[in-house]
């Protein structure tokens, strides 16, 4: 692992950290409401991740993309921690329902995105 490898690291995971951050400005996580910017930070990396394995794991610009794009920017963009908070969060404030549609749904859309694109 060389200096250009971890400067891939290092932008794709900025700008997927600075998408994130934007997501999270634009649809704020409230008291008593469902975490609609980490459910989407989470698919829009997964849908990213999916499309980049079946498309270019087997090409030769896989050395490059893999730590740019999967690394970095899917790892900057996705967020297990805050997920992790925020049905605790849900959890703490009674929100049973929210809780078992964000876990339910964030996993489901995630998979899908794999199912999806490994067929096509």
């Amino acid at each position: 692992m060389g200096l250009t490898t971890l400067f891939l690291v290092f932008i794709g995971g900025g700008l997927g950290s600075v998408l994130r951050f934007l997501l999270s400005k634009c649809l704020p996580f409230q008291t008593n409401a469902f975490p609609w910017a980490t459910l989407l930070s989470n698919v829009l990396a997964s849908i990213v991740l999916a499309y980049v394995v079946f498309q270019f794991k087997d090409s030769e610009k896989w050395s490059g993309i893999q730590p740019l794009v999967l690394v970095g920017f899917c790892g900057g963009l996705s967020t297990f921690s805050t997920f992790s908070y925020e049905n605790f969060q849900l959890l703490q404030q009674g929100q049973l329902a929210l809780f078992w549609f964000n876990v339910l749904f964030s996993f489901g859309l995630g998979l899908l995105a794999f199912w999806f694109l490994a067929r096509h």
